[in-house]
C-alpha cells in the first residue's frame, strides 16, 4: 500500500512540476500551436 501511495504522489508531483515548468519555458500548447494570424492575450 505504501508503494502505491508513493507512486501516486510522485506522479502528481511530476505532473505539477512539468505543468508549471513547461508554461514558464514557453512550451504551453497555446504558444506552440498558434500561428502568426492568432492574437494571444
Amino acid at each position: 500500500m505504501k508503494a502505491l501511495l508513493l507512486g501516486v504522489l510522485t506522479t502528481c508531483v511530476i505532473g505539477v512540476v512539468a505543468y508549471y515548468g513547461l508554461n514558464n519555458a514557453g512550451w504551453s500548447s497555446q504558444d506552440v500551436y498558434s500561428s502568426e494570424n492568432v492574437r494571444l492575450d
